[in-house]
């Protein structure tokens, strides 16, 4: 079920990491969250993404807390996120920090987000388990469908996921979208560059007219995109 606006004011974390801090912006819905959604950019990108704030829109209204979550290698001015391997223990390490609970816990469980120095701990009640949905855009939503069975996440996000680089098709990343036991939905444009992936078992695949890489045209699709998808996902 949607939610009213009325929302707490959002409020940033920083998040130490073996690769350097990372900056995290949270945002709460208007009444005890439902489920947990970590977002993240594209590789020389931000968290302001015209997709990325539609989604972040739409988890909002479905009763999700959303946190935007912006990497350590563009927090100091890096614009490609270097090794992947490094690139994904640094975003473990920023999901456990968040969940505030160590890596292989309950398979699908995040725990709530806890307070930061001098904030209140969460009104009682509201310490349940949450479940994780995380996404990106571009080379974010690789870091989420790789990490998310380290992260346990439930499902994942992929918005514009680049399926190989522009003018090589040799050099496929369609293994990064094998995600066992895991709910995906992918949204693309007809007209990436990167290519457009193709429908598989346990996937959504959305592919949206007259848009290319950055999914700037019409982000409101994006946003009816997961309002539709999301809630089945989570059983709501």
């Amino acid at each position: 079920m949607l939610r009213a606006s009325g929302r707490p004011p959002a409020r940033q974390r920083e998040v130490e990491t073996a690769s350097g801090p990372a900056r995290a912006l949270i945002e709460e819905p208007d009444g005890a969250p439902s489920f947990l959604l970590a977002l993240t950019h594209g590789a020389g990108g931000g968290i302001d993404a015209p997709d990325l704030l539609a989604v972040r829109d739409a988890a909002l209204r479905l009763g999700g807390t959303v946190a935007r979550i912006t990497q350590p290698y563009r927090v100091r001015g890096a614009r490609a996120p270097g090794s992947a391997s490094r690139q994904d223990a640094a975003w473990v390490e920023i999901l456990t920090a968040l969940r505030g609970s160590p890596p292989g816990g309950p398979a699908g469980l995040a725990g709530p987000l806890p307070p930061g120095p001098g904030e209140s701990p969460p009104p009682a009640g509201q310490d349940r388990l949450l479940p994780l949905v995380q996404g990106g855009r571009s080379n974010g939503a690789r870091v989420a469908c790789r990490t998310a069975a380290a992260v346990d996440a439930v499902a994942v996000i992929a918005l514009a996921f680049p399926l190989r680089p522009p003018g090589r098709p040799e050099r496929s990343r369609a293994a990064e979208l094998r995600i066992p036991g895991r709910k995906l939905l992918i949204v693309s444009g007809d007209r990436d560059r990167f290519g457009v992936p193709g429908r598989r078992a346990g996937a959504r695949v959305v592919v949206l007219a007259g848009e290319g890489h950055a999914l700037s045209r019409q982000p409101a699709a994006v946003g009816r995109a997961v309002t539709a998808w999301l809630p089945r996902v989570l059983g709501a």
